[in-house]
């Protein structure tokens, strides 16, 4: 496996989806089985002294696939949406809501979706001690957010707030902790009231979740999605790389290899769609918009 790094640039706003250092393919002529396959990732935890999921993931699709496995990290989940737009990797695997708003580019294709379940997919942490005990008591609130395009750490818990009547920048102050982790840090640290993040990972215990039993508390339930995580493939992905894909991630996503990949585990049990329909996102619209995301405006 080899690893590259694009440092963080800066994303200028969901419109636009800069990044530095992307580059189109080289239009090589190589049989596409003698490439390796590219994947862009987020880095998944900074802990050296535990085992890193995507160092994982890679192992177990190159078994699969016979192939090599690049990886390049990125920053934020809008840079692997542009890494893939730009033909710079070849896929990512996203979320419901970056999908949705990669997806609606017309730029980049879904390989394959995992559909959702009829689970919670977000709560709101607080310390044990705060006296914040229902969403209601957020308001007036510091929030800390994992990233503006984090289906769990961001749609999802804002239209849980705005369910209850508090309306971002108004009723409660937002940040965005560039992670899930940033967020844990930031209240551990008492920089914000409560960080809103995936149930699953309040699931996971340390050391993604940072936080022992008598700690914390959870505060508030959003509702489901249809779509929990779809891998998201440049269009110019050639048809035996495509079919080997398709064929290879839900062997790699099978329950025996739930503990390895961790935090990439959640996608593990759902039922899988190959080449989904774009309108498969349709009902992420109305969540979008309550966080002031209209998905016709990313083009």
């Amino acid at each position: 496996m080899r690893r590259y790094t694009i440092p963080a640039v800066g994303v200028l706003g969901i419109s636009m989806l800069a990044l530095t250092g992307c580059q189109a393919s080289d239009g090589s002529t190589a049989s596409a089985s003698d490439t390796p396959i590219t994947i862009a990732t987020l880095p998944v935890s900074d802990d050296p002294t535990q085992a890193n999921p995507t160092d994982a993931l890679v192992e177990l699709l190159e078994e699969e696939t016979g192939r090599e496995v690049e990886v390049t990290d990125v920053p934020d989940y809008l840079s692997v949406v542009e890494a893939i737009r730009s033909d710079h990797v070849d896929i990512g695997i996203m979320s419901g809501f970056p999908s949705a708003l990669a997806v609606n580019t017309g730029e980049v294709d879904a390989l394959l979706a995992w559909e959702g379940s009829d689970e919670p997919v977000s709560t709101c942490v607080v310390l044990d001690d705060s006296p914040i005990r229902t969403v209601a008591d957020l308001e007036g609130a510091t929030v800390a957010f994992a990233d503006q395009a984090s289906s769990s750490g961001y749609f999802m818990p804002v239209y849980m707030l705005h369910e209850a009547g508090l309306e971002q920048g108004k009723d409660y102050e937002a940040i965005f902790a560039g992670g899930h982790e940033g967020s844990f840090v930031a209240l551990e640290q008492g920089q914000v009231d409560a960080a809103c993040t995936a149930v699953v990972l309040t699931e996971m215990g340390a050391p993604t979740f940072p936080f022992a039993e008598g700690e914390w508390r959870a505060v508030g339930e959003s509702p489901s999605m249809e779509v929990m995580g779809t891998v998201l493939a440049r269009q110019s992905l050639d048809d035996e790389t495509r079919t080997l894909l398709e064929q290879a991630i839900p062997k790699v996503f099978a329950e025996e290899n739930a503990e390895k990949l961790a935090a990439y585990s959640s996608f593990i049990g759902l039922d899988v769609v190959t080449a989904p329909e774009p309108s498969i996102f349709t009902s992420f619209a109305d969540i979008a918009a309550v966080a002031g995301v209209e998905l016709e405006d990313l083009e």
